[in-house]
Order: structure tokens, then sequence, then C-alpha cells
């Protein structure tokens, strides 16, 4: 994923990080609601883009860069992949995540100690965005039910089993088909 060329401390999803300085041991809370971005889930489930997702953090000013902790909370809403019903789920996560200064970085990459999943500070903006993701999208249930006893819908007619529950089809097997047209004939003898 590419980084824009530079933040928009507009945006919602970026945080200032100017009051901490570069103090060691200096915090600052944020909390606010934000719409959640696009594609915030799978593709059975996730947060819809604009709904409300709640942050509630603690930018905490270390000797690499700011370590960014606190709760995301918002609503997933997804489809059962038994019964194909609704599925509403409450998404409440811990996110840890440390953004580095941009000369700790280049530090570590002349070491050779590039790890591609640390995040740097842009001037003095962090884009939560991408931490958000990667910490709500794993959070979210890998096959979602509508409950945990979903009976799913029959393989027959596609009818909701939860809503029937004594459905059923009377199945012949192919092969015993020779003796239903029999039976069928003795029927007919006995009218007779």
């Amino acid at each position: 994923m590419q980084r824009p060329a530079h933040l928009d401390p507009r945006s919602p999803f970026v945080l200032d990080t100017h009051e901490l300085g570069r103090r060691p041991g200096s915090t600052r809370t944020v909390q606010r609601t934000v719409g959640a971005p696009e594609d915030l889930g799978t593709d059975v489930i996730g947060i819809p883009t604009g709904t409300d997702v709640e942050l509630d953090l603690r930018l905490e000013a270390v000797m690499e860069g700011v370590l960014v902790s606190g709760s995301v909370r918002g609503r997933a809403i997804g489809e059962c992949v038994r019964c194909l019903g609704e599925v509403v789920e409450d998404v409440d996560v811990f996110l840890t995540e440390l953004y580095v200064y941009p000369e700790r970085a280049a530090v570590a990459a002349e070491e050779g100690d590039e790890d591609e999943d640390v995040r740097e500070l842009e001037g003095d903006l962090v884009n939560l965005e991408p931490a958000l993701r990667d910490t709500v999208v794993p959070a979210l249930p890998f096959q979602p039910l509508c409950q945990p006893d979903c009976q799913g819908l029959c393989s027959e007619c596609g009818a909701r089993l939860a809503d029937d529950p004594d459905h059923s089809h009377e199945i012949l097997d192919p092969r015993w088909s020779a003796l239903s047209g029999l039976a069928g004939m003795q029927d007919e003898t006995k009218e007779s």
C-alpha cells in the first residue's frame, strides 16, 4: 500500500503529535467518533462506510517515536454464512501501534533491521487508518453466524430451516425408481 505524499491534518484519521514534543513520557488522550473508512472488513462482514467508529486513544512519546494505544469500537454488519441472514456484531478491540520518528526508521534501515510493518510519523502527524484496519479486520468473525446454532438453508429448496423446524423433503433413491413404478401398478390392480 502506498503512502500519500502528504497527510491531510484535517482527516479524522490523522492525529497531530506536536503537543507531545519529543519528550519521552509526555502523553495526550484523543477521544473522537469518526465515520468508518471504506473496506473496513471482509467480503462477508465489516463496519459499513461512514458509520460511527469510536476512538478512545492515548498518545505517548517514547524514545523511538509515538506509541498510540486505546480502544476502537463500532458495529459490524454482515451476512450469516449458513442462512444468508443479517449478522450484527459489536466490535470492541484494543489498538497498539508504534509510529517511529523518520530518523529512527532510517537508522534501523541502515543497520539492516528493516521491518515492513514499521509505521513512520510524517512530521508530527500519525496516519491512524492503516493501523485501524490492521486491528479491526482480524477481530471480525471469519465465518459470521446469525446464531451459534443456525441450521442454514435447505439443500433441496433453499428454505431457511430456522423458520420451519419440521421442514423436509421425501427423496427417493433413483435406484429404487423402477420399484415405485411397480407399486403404482399394484395400486391400480387393487382398485379394479
